[in-house]
């Protein structure tokens, strides 16, 4: 029997490492969206759209969302994100906090989590 891979969908806020995740799983085969939750007002687009049937939060506090991006954007803009994303949160199979974390290390985390879960 040729079971067919899950897709896996990544949320998170912005700068939280989402886009560099997205493709390190796609260089390594697996069937990955990258869900841009944080600007959507609609709590489950995750599940609706992307039909992730494994979810990732990457979370990332707004200092180093700041950081990372070099914008000037303010403190509101980032809790509208994160309020955004509480229904894909609630809902995550996996969470990590990247902020002290390198791409490589989130990378090993998730890698982790799939051979623990045989994803």
């Amino acid at each position: 029997m040729n079971l067919k891979p899950p897709v896996i969908g990544v949320v998170g806020p912005c700068a939280a490492g989402k886009s560099t995740l997205v493709e390190q799983l796609r260089l390594r085969g697996y069937q990955v969206r990258h869900i841009a939750q944080e600007h959507s007002y609609v709590p489950d687009m995750w599940r609706q759209f992307a039909k992730a049937e494994v979810l990732i939060y990457l979370d990332v506090t707004f200092e180093v969302s700041r950081d990372r991006t070099g914008s000037s954007w303010s403190r509101d803009i980032y809790n509208n994100q994160v309020q955004r994303l509480t229904h894909a949160r609630e809902n995550a199979d996996l969470t990590i906090e990247t902020n002290d974390r390198t791409p490589e290390q989130v990378l090993d985390l998730v890698l982790e989590y799939f051979r623990r879960n045989s994803i």
